[in-house]
């Protein structure tokens, strides 16, 4: 339901970027995504409808398209039978030193492509996926449980710390003492024409293995 109170969401409307480029708020957008290890990501569960998360960490994202993300996924979990029936998803990554934030509204695809789980595996899966000890689910590239995850970001939303501590700490008392909404940070949105733009200039780097 739409209010139809003007300005009912001020702090949104005091803190909203409008003035930064695409490619800034790429850049920066970047820099923010290396800086945060995990994200929840969101999937709607076949059975119930309801949404479901759990923590992701995503591999090291590429500096013209950093919302399009590899993940490395154990294929007999529960997460792939709600993909294949609703690719839509959203990464949320919180940055808890600076309440910094990004949510990304994309759509994931299931990668089985062993050449492509080669070139992104490092070591640090083996953990996640243990040893079975049958010589053939141990972990490694060629374990049959591991595929990737693609996700190809619609839509961006980011809160960028824009200003010091405390400085921000106080717009807040002032806020509270005043009334008016506190300015604490640059919120930021990329449009789905923005990263498509920035695919186009990659030359598609991050296209997902068909």
């Amino acid at each position: 339901m739409t209010s139809n109170v003007p300005h009912a969401d001020p702090v949104r409307e005091v803190n909203q970027d409008l003035n930064t480029s695409p490619d800034k708020k790429i850049d920066d957008l970047y820099h923010l995504i290396e800086g945060i290890p995990a994200c929840m990501m969101t999937t709607r569960c076949e059975k119930t409808g309801k949404l479901v998360s759990r923590a992701m960490s995503p591999r090291k994202p590429d500096s013209k398209t950093p919302a399009d993300l590899w993940f490395f996924a154990n294929n007999t979990t529960h997460k792939f039978e709600e993909l294949q029936a609703d690719p839509n998803v959203n990464l949320s990554f919180y940055k808890p030193g600076t309440s910094e934030w990004i949510s990304v509204s994309g759509t994931a695809q299931i990668v089985n492509d062993r050449q492509k789980i080669e070139e992104l595996y490092e070591v640090d899966i083996r953990a996640w996926f243990g040893d079975l000890g049958d010589g053939v689910h141990d972990g490694g590239a060629k374990d049959p449980r591991i595929s990737l995850i693609f996700v190809k970001a619609d839509t961006v939303h980011y809160s960028l710390k824009d200003r010091s501590m405390p400085v921000q700490m106080f717009n807040i008392a002032k806020g509270m003492a005043t009334g008016q909404p506190p300015k604490v940070s640059a919120e930021r949105d990329l449009s789905t024409q923005e990263l498509e733009n920035a695919r186009h200039v990659s030359g598609l780097r991050n296209a997902a293995v068909e």
